[in-house]
């Protein structure tokens, strides 16, 4: 079958034909034409029909996540963690391969190494919420709740946040040495930062929430909210329960790390379907991977080195672009790959002796000590 000039995704598919194409028989009427154009039109310089891949890929796994899964609430064990981590590992390879079909060598590359960046750089994030749960007593049970309905929030934030740095890229080409800038002092930051637990108790978003709203103390079953009688009036009031403070602070964490992670990602590509998409399957496995780290974070407490010395390499990289020195992105690809399994191997090695010790557990002995 001749190729259609619909585009390259629709042409080997026999019901898909333009109308008056010269390569296409009879067409299909009005209709099929006006999805064939809407589809093959451009959205922030991609094909609509990529963006429309990728939104039914994601759907397709939240609603297989909660749907299938998790439709019945149980506590997820480190084996289960991996296992999905795993096929959600498989997913992204199999989209970048698509890319890498569709666009070239080039943007499937691209898509792995902003993949793999995100992955890196968003595990110090998953310490942090660990620690949240722990403080807020939020049990494992609950847990996955929290971090599902987490994902609706960064799909939200991060195409907001990515959208406005591409923005901002391509009015200003010179911010991209402001984000060199800040990846290079904020790796250099990482080097000298002891690893402590966060005090969630003095956080400022912890306070501001039991300031302004109604808490409950203990959880109620798997509820974000509650209706109460308010203790000064008697009258029946929205309280927030445990579980909405935590998905509120999850959240809240996300932007925060995000600030790190997406100007990483600019620096290997500024093609913003490549960099939110990644993103997103990078957060998505992730946050599937979670409940393996936090069974045993003590383990990887090299590995922010790691992520360090990955944030100056990426920070120099981009000031070495106008000097005439190109870094290609497959050596970027495989040098991030490199840095990152080793500090993870040196991390098991040298704690190889020592029993694991959830961070959750660390969490509380903080909070008893404190």
């Amino acid at each position: 079958m001749k190729k259609c000039s619909a585009g390259p995704l629709w042409s080997w598919l026999p019901l898909w034909r333009c109308r008056g194409c010269s390569t296409c028989s009879n067409g299909d009427g009005p209709a099929m034409d006006s999805l064939i154009v809407a589809l093959s039109g451009d959205f922030l310089g991609t094909p609509v029909y990529f963006w429309a891949a990728f939104i039914v890929v994601v759907v397709g796994l939240l609603v297989f996540d909660l749907g299938i899964l998790h439709r019945d609430e149980h506590e997820i064990e480190a084996k289960e963690s991996l296992l999905l981590y795993g096929f959600y590992v498989l997913i992204a390879l199999a989209f970048g391969g698509w890319v890498w079909w569709q666009r070239g060598a080039e943007a499937g590359l691209e898509f792995y190494t902003g993949y793999l960046i995100e992955q890196s750089l968003a595990m110090d994030n998953m310490f942090v919420i660990a620690t949240i749960f722990g403080f807020l007593g939020i049990p494992r049970l609950y847990q996955h709740r929290v971090l599902f309905w987490g994902i609706l929030g960064v799909i939200a934030f991060r195409a907001i946040l990515i959208g406005l740095g591409a923005a901002l890229v391509h009015e200003f080409n010179w911010i991209l040495f402001l984000f060199g800038a800040f990846l290079v002092f904020t790796g250099f930051k990482m080097f000298g930062h002891k690893d402590e637990t966060p005090d969630i108790e003095q956080n400022a978003v912890f306070k501001f929430l039991r300031r302004r709203f109604n808490i409950t103390s203990e959880l109620h079953g798997r509820n974000f909210t509650v209706k109460q009688p308010h203790p000064k009036t008697g009258k029946m009031v929205t309280w927030l329960t445990p579980l909405a403070v935590a998905l509120i602070m999850v959240e809240t964490v996300d932007l925060i790390f995000a600030v790190d992670s997406v100007p990483a990602v600019f620096a290997v590509t500024q093609d913003t379907f490549i960099v939110y998409t990644s993103n997103i399957f990078a957060v998505l496995g992730l946050r599937a991977l979670y409940f393996a780290l936090a069974a045993a974070m003590n383990r990887f407490r090299y590995l922010q080195v790691s992520l360090a010395i990955i944030l100056v390499l990426i920070g120099i990289k981009i000031f070495l672009v106008p000097l005439g020195v190109h870094i290609n992105t497959l050596l970027s690809l495989v040098a991030t790959l490199v840095i990152l399994a080793s500090g993870v191997l040196y991390s098991l090695y040298k704690t190889r002796n020592e029993p694991d010790v959830s961070v959750e557990d660390l969490a509380k002995q903080h909070h008893t000590e404190n």
